[in-house]
């Protein structure tokens, strides 16, 4: 007798056509911040509504991410937040308690490959920092090390940086497993009296009422919700939704796309995260095959989007080897399945960027809200240690790490969202 689909998923998200009446915490958006601040809030005991307009949770921008996560990170702060995920990542089943829920993950590594003089000095100014930010395990190959050890790099790469503990997993799984664990719904093995989010889905905010100078109530086109403490995490239409409290939100939402080659048989599903220093093009093993993404600097800004549009361009830009951002310049191999024409397919979502590229995390000038976005491209490996430090920040809890943050000094928190944002050297992806 074949496998039913409940034996193969025996997990049930817990959803309501009913907006509740009241939450101690209601979040403003379903994708994986969303998600991971209701699993952090249900396990501080906050009765949580997550709100999304969209039918499922992690429908936009979750799907097109890589789905990667790594500590080779330019500034210490991120690299706290994400070294958090990390720790997690690896131990997800026993601490939401989903009996082998499987994230697919993956550890490869990621391999940044220089083929030009000038940035092998930046390799050496990244390993430098990352090793003071607590980093020490990143190696800098020369040129032939590196050939030695992924034979399918090309005789042009000068130099590599490379840390075997990266890698990537499945970005919706990540996602809707945080909503299981915060829901407690079907297969979720949680203590009893432990508290829960209800997701309220295909709700649209349509307002943020205030009493005073506090945030009291979320209007939605299925109700309005009473709350204590309102989080707004809706990946690129933060500025939107923040607008309708009157607070002024720098939120660039930008077109990131993916291109998907589910089967590839030149691609080694052992390979690491494989980067172009010069021109950001990557592409990492995936399905029975890889994705493959560019992020062009030159992009502009826009309104966000319900539905992100895909361009057959960008596809040509990684495929052609001929091409100034072609991935065959780093791996060779990408010449022989462009002249194959292999079948693809591509995703679109938008990276809401910030001025610094770091995220808004915690509470703002109005009482009873706060922010959860901006993540600038890094919310999936990210978003873990930023959901628990905004939830700390909101409950009064001591933070871990410590970040010298406490509800009662917001000044000292890195990612409030009224911060300073001076120049810096930016990561390249």
């Amino acid at each position: 007798m074949p496998e039913t689909r409940a034996t193969a998923y025996p997990w049930r998200l817990r959803t309501s056509s009913d907006v509740p009446a009241t939450a101690d915490l209601v979040i403003v958006g379903g994708g994986i911040v969303g998600c991971a601040t209701a699993f952090f809030a249900t396990a501080a005991g906050l009765s949580t509504v997550v709100l999304d307009a969209r039918p499922r949770p992690a429908t936009l921008t979750t799907p097109a991410s890589t789905g990667a996560f790594r500590l080779q990170f330019d500034n210490a702060e991120e690299i706290a937040l994400v070294r958090e995920g990390v720790e997690l990542f690896g131990d997800f089943a026993t601490r939401t308690g989903l009996a082998e829920y499987d994230l697919g993950l993956r550890r490869n590594g990621y391999l940044f490959c220089a083929r030009e003089e000038e940035n092998l000095g930046r390799q050496k100014r990244m390993v430098a920092l990352q090793a003071a930010a607590g980093v020490p395990d990143i190696e800098l190959l020369t040129g032939d090390e590196a050939r030695a050890r992924f034979p399918y790099l090309s005789q042009d790469v000068l130099g590599a940086r490379f840390r075997a503990g990266d890698g990537f997993l499945d970005p919706v799984r990540l996602a809707m497993g945080y909503a299981l664990a915060a829901s407690g719904g079907t297969g979720v093995e949680r203590p009893a009296g432990t508290a829960t989010a209800t997701f309220c889905l295909g709700t649209r905010v349509t307002g943020l009422r205030s009493t005073g100078d506090r945030l009291t109530a979320v209007e939605t086109t299925h109700g309005s919700i009473s709350a204590n403490q309102v989080v707004l995490a809706p990946g690129p239409f933060l500025g939107p939704v923040a607008a309708l409290a009157g607070l002024s939100v720098d939120i660039r939402p930008v077109r990131r796309q993916k291109l998907v080659l589910p089967d590839v048989p030149e691609v080694p599903q052992n390979a690491p995260m494989t980067i172009s220093e010069e021109t950001a093009a990557h592409w990492r093993p995936a399905l029975a095959g890889a994705f493959l993404l560019f992020t062009d600097p030159t992009t502009a800004s826009g309104d966000p989007l319900w539905n992100v549009p895909t361009g057959a361009d960008f596809a040509f830009r990684l495929l052609d080897p001929d091409g100034p951002t072609s991935v065959a310049a780093v791996t060779p191999f990408w010449r022989a399945v462009w002249e194959r024409g292999p079948a693809w397919f591509l995703q679109a979502g938008q990276y809401e960027y910030t001025a610094d590229r770091r995220p808004f995390i915690g509470p703002t000038r109005i009482e009873g809200l706060a922010l959860n976005g901006g993540y600038s491209g890094h919310g999936i490996m990210a978003s873990t240690g930023g959901s628990r430090l905004l939830v700390d920040l909101l409950t009064g809890r001591t933070t871990a790490p410590d970040w010298g943050i406490r509800p009662s000094g917001p000044g000292d928190n890195p990612f409030r969202h009224d911060r300073p944002m001076p120049e810096r050297e930016f990561d390249i992806l």
